[in-house]
């Protein structure tokens, strides 16, 4: 679904009759406030859906996630959470990095409650909190070691658990996993989408990696264009990945092939 999708026409592409956790509308995106780089693109996340946006290199991604977060004012165009206008305002979704970010200098248990700790939480209050994840998380025993004490995998866990604890619903995700090997990257993946289900949350994850796209969404947006050559970027269609019964290896399956094709096919 490109630029000039309605809602409504939205809401029922979902199955849903609801707004959107999280929906853009005909954004316009640019660098320098002039020159456009991203072309009134449309999308939508529905509640506890996991949704990918995939692309090439400089073709804006982050661009477009810095205005869903509210860090950038888009050239024209709205962005709405949970059906309320919230363009060029930040702080109303959880937005994590590439890089974990980790701080060297703070234990594991305090980095993860950085978030409360800026809000003006006490530490003992945030540090209560936090305690209980550790293990849900997968991180049980990890609290007071320092980040250069962990695996790749396990860091990026931490820093999942503090954009976690940002208390939003929805959250936007920067290449994540790209700074992993190739193991653990699916690994962290897969662990991602189990506590995305099991949390609740909405997430839109953009990538480069057409199978990671299509390994972890319900659909894949499509980015296609190229701004530094002065073509723009916009949406190029819209991919519906069937999971089937969730068993097995996703990535061995007849779906994941022929949804793998038609994201080929858009990206050109």
């Amino acid at each position: 679904m490109g630029a000039g999708v309605t809602a409504a026409e939205k809401n029922a592409a979902s199955g849903t009759g609801h707004a959107p956790a999280l929906e853009a509308r005909s954004l316009t995106l640019s660098w320098d406030g002039q020159t456009t780089v991203v072309d009134r693109i449309s999308l939508a996340v529905a509640a506890g859906e996991v949704v990918c946006l995939v692309g090439r290199s400089g073709c804006g991604k982050t661009t477009i996630l810095h205005a869903l977060s509210g860090l950038t004012r888009p050239l024209s165009g709205q962005v709405l959470l949970h059906g309320e206008d919230i363009t060029g305002t930040p702080g109303h979704v959880s937005y994590m990095l590439q890089k974990d970010l980790l701080l060297p200098s703070r234990r594991i248990i305090d980095n993860v409650c950085l978030p409360m700790l800026l809000a003006g939480v006490p530490r003992a209050e945030a540090r209560a909190k936090a305690e209980p994840l550790f293990e849900r998380f997968g991180l049980a025993g990890t609290e007071e070691k320092w980040p250069a004490e962990l695996s790749g995998g396990m860091r990026q866990r931490a820093a999942f658990m503090r954009t976690y604890l940002m208390g939003a619903d929805v959250t936007l995700l920067d290449e994540p996993f790209s700074a992993l090997d190739a193991i653990t990257r699916v690994e962290v993946r897969r662990w991602f989408c189990d506590m995305a289900r099991e949390l609740g949350l909405s997430a839109l994850v953009i990538t480069h990696d057409v199978d990671e796209a299509v390994s972890m969404a319900s659909r894949v947006y499509v980015l296609a264009g190229r701004p530094s050559e002065g073509e723009p970027s916009h949406i190029a269609g819209e991919v519906r990945v069937d999971h089937g019964t969730g068993k097995g290896d996703f990535a061995l399956t007849p779906e994941f092939l022929a949804a793998k094709r038609e994201v080929l096919a858009l990206l050109g």
